[in-house]
C-alpha cells in the first residue's frame, strides 16, 4: 500500500485536525480501514486510563493502536510517552513520527474529521456467528472496547476486524475486541470449524482449557520473570525502530516483561528491546536449567 513518504506536510499543532476525543477503538479501526493510504492516523482518548491517549494508524493491511501515556514528573512537568520515547507535548510526538517510522510507516496525514461525523457502519446481521474459539490465556482488556475473558472460556467470533483483533461475544451476550493470538479455533471431530448454528449450542459448555502438550505448565501470563524463551519464528524489524529486537530461529531470549498488547520486552545478545510474543515460546524449567 503506497504512501507519499517521509516528511509529508501536516500541522501537528492543529489539534482539531487529528484529535478525535472519545472515538471508540472499533470505530477508529473501521474508519481507518476505509483509507487506502498507509500513514493516515488519528488520536483518541484512552478508555482505560483518563489522561492517556491512543495513536491509531493505518499500516499496510491493518490498523495499529499505540498507547500514549501522560507522564507527570515530581516537579509537575507533563510529558508524553510512546514506547520508550518521551516528548514534551503531543505536537512534538506527532512531528517526530512524521519523520520516523512507527512499524511500517511514518505519519502522513490525519483522517478527515468529517468522516467520523457522517460515516455510518454498514448494516450487519446482529451477532452473526462466524466461528467458535476458546481462550488460551486470561485477557483483562486494556480498552473499554475490549472483551475480557478467562483461559478456557468459549467465545463466538462475530467479525474479523483486523489480523490481530477480532470482535467476539461471550455467553453473557457481551461483545468486544479480542486479541487473536490469545485464542484458538474450536474444531469438530473432523477438524473443521463448527457451523454457526451448532457453535451456539457449544458456547454454554463448561469452560475447559485448550489442549496443550504440558497441562501442568503455567500460562504465559502467570510466568515468573525474567524467564528464557526460544525464538520459533525469525523476525527482521523495521530499520527505523531502534527498540525492536532482530530474532533468529533458535535464539534464546531473556523475557523481562509481558505486555498485554502482545509486544513483550527482553534481552538478546546484550541488547534490550521489544518483540511480538508470537515469535517465541518459553523453555520449560528443565530446558532452562
Amino acid at each position: 500500500m503506497a504512501n507519499t513518504g517521509i516528511g509529508v506536510s501536516f500541522d501537528p499543532n492543529d489539534m482539531t485536525s487529528w484529535y478525535f476525543r472519545d472515538l471508540s477503538r472499533a470505530e477508529a479501526t473501521r474508519l481507518l480501514l476505509n483509507e487506502t493510504e498507509s500513514g493516515v492516523f488519528l488520536v483518541r482518548d484512552s478508555k482505560t486510563i483518563t489522561g492517556d491517549y491512543v495513536l491509531c494508524v493505518r499500516e499496510d493491511d491493518r490498523v495499529s493502536h499505540y498507547i500514549i501515556n501522560r507522564v507527570v514528573s515530581a516537579d509537575g512537568t507533563i510529558r508524553f510517552r510512546i514506547g520508550d520515547q518521551l516528548f514534551a507535548d503531543m505536537p512534538a510526538l506527532l512531528a517526530f513520527y512524521r519523520l520516523h517510522y512507527l512499524d511500517t510507516t511514518p505519519l502522513v496525514r490525519p483522517l478527515p474529521q468529517a468522516l467520523a461525523k457522517v460515516a455510518a457502519p454498514p448494516p450487519q446481521q446482529p451477532h452473526q456467528v462466524l466461528e467458535l474459539v476458546i481462550a488460551k490465556f486470561d485477557f483483562s482488556g486494556n480498552d473499554a472496547d475490549d472483551l475480557p475473558f478467562r483461559r478456557g472460556e468459549r467465545l463466538m467470533v462475530i467479525n474479523r476486524d483486523e489480523e490481530q483483533w477480532w470482535t467476539a461475544r461471550n455467553s453473557l451476550g457481551r461483545t468486544g475486541s479480542i486479541p487473536v493470538p490469545y485464542v484458538q479455533r474450536i474444531l469438530d471431530p473432523s477438524g473443521v470449524p463448527y457451523p454457526p448454528a451448532e457453535a451456539l449450542n457449544h458456547l454454554a459448555d463448561p469452560p475447559s482449557p485448550p489442549s496443550i502438550k504440558h497441562p501442568q505448565q503455567r500460562t504465559n501470563m502467570q510466568r515468573t520473570l525474567p524467564a528464557l524463551a526460544r525464538v520459533k519464528q525469525p523476525r527482521v524489524p523495521n530499520a527505523y525502530d531502534k527498540t525492536a529486537l532482530k530474532l533468529e530461529e533458535g535464539d534464546i531470549i531473556k523475557v523481562t516483561k509481558i505486555n498485554i498488547n502482545g509486544q513483550w520486552e527482553g534481552e538478546l545478545h546484550g541488547k534490550i528491546g521489544h518483540f511480538p510474543f508470537t515469535c517465541v515460546e518459553f523453555l520449560d524449567e528443565n530446558q532452562a536449567s
